[in-house]
């Protein structure tokens, strides 16, 4: 891990320059650190807020354009608009998802460890008067957001939650905020267990006592394993919809019986990223405020930029919700 100098970025008429505020360490930045992931150099750093410091000619005449000094949430990798994905307006899975090349040689993978982003207008996001630690978790709210949509949740269905991490935290908040009859979480961990139930879960339940809830419309399965798969398939009811949302590249194979998935009339599918109208919905979110007091829980610690590097290490080696980085 190196820290380094940069020009201030310019903007282009149709830009926006922020000064970041918050910036939280998700997975793929504790995986780059530990060496899980190899794509080096890498400028990380994708959940981001900051203030609006300059807007360029074109963007400033835009409706809803959020004002200088104004606290917004950042979409922070670009998609290429012109792949097949793309093309098709399933943008969350772009094929270039993760950034380009800046002249110094790294791969812009968000580059929200930073003082400073220029970003174009339309990934720029107004969220209020919150806290900046807060407004950073845009970023997961949209994938969420993204997961419920895949999963055609509508208000009114009981929702499991397999995972009791950040993830599933952030599950339990957005469907209980949108309207979910009742949400329940699977989990083994006992501490986690614990903290997903205090915060308002309807149920907190080991895999072994799946069978004790409700039979679910949704299961969003938010850890990758095959206990997990089947905990989802005993806690879904027939004809539902089980969503894949968690998973690495090294994770073990899904066990799905067909048989079971035909007879029953079971939907399984996956969920990755987010796409714009994600982030409309995750902003509004924010904005409303509703979810501060949940989220501001979820904050695991805080440093400088400054303190970066022990802030990966402690994402990367010790159980966290999000350690939050802030200029």
């Amino acid at each position: 891990m190196e820290t380094r100098e940069i020009p201030d970025p310019d903007i282009g008429d149709s830009e926006v320059l922020v000064r970041i505020a918050a910036c939280g360490i998700c997975t793929m930045e504790a995986n780059l650190y530990a060496g899980r992931m190899t794509v080096y150099p890498a400028a990380a750093g994708h959940e981001i807020s900051g203030w609006v410091e300059r807007i360029g000619a074109k963007a400033a005449d835009l409706e809803d354009m959020p004002a200088v000094g104004s606290l917004v949430t950042l979409d922070g990798l670009p998609r290429c608009g012109a792949c097949r994905s793309c093309r098709r307006g399933q943008t969350a899975i772009c094929v270039a998802l993760q950034g380009h090349k800046r002249e110094d040689g790294a791969i812009t993978m968000g580059a929200g460890l930073a003082e400073y982003i220029a970003l174009p207008a339309s990934r720029v996001w107004s969220v209020g008067d919150t806290d900046p630690a807060v407004a950073a978790m845009g970023e997961p709210l949209a994938c969420v957001v993204h997961s419920l949509r895949r999963g055609g949740f509508r208000a009114g269905d009981r929702v499991t939650v397999i995972g009791a991490g950040y993830m599933g935290h952030l599950h339990l908040a957005v469907a209980a905020e949108l309207k979910a009859r009742s949400v329940a979480v699977v989990e083994r961990d006992e501490q986690r267990l614990a903290a997903i139930a205090a915060a308002g879960a309807d149920a907190a339940v080991t895999p072994e006592d799946v069978g004790q809830l409700p039979p679910a419309d949704v299961v969003f399965v938010t850890i990758a394993s095959k206990e997990a798969i089947a905990a989802a398939l005993a806690a879904v009811a027939d004809g539902g919809t089980i969503v894949l949302y968690g998973g690495g590249p090294g994770g073990p194979p899904a066990e799905l019986p067909g048989y079971e998935v035909h007879r029953r009339q079971l939907t399984v599918t996956g969920s990755f990223s987010h796409e714009p109208d994600d982030w409309r919905a995750a902003a509004e979110l924010l904005r409303g405020g509703r979810l501060s007091g949940r989220l501001e829980t979820l904050v695991t610690a805080r440093y400088t930029l400054d303190e970066v590097e022990k802030a990966l290490k402690q994402a990367a080696e010790t159980p966290v919700y999000r350690v939050v980085v802030t200029p």
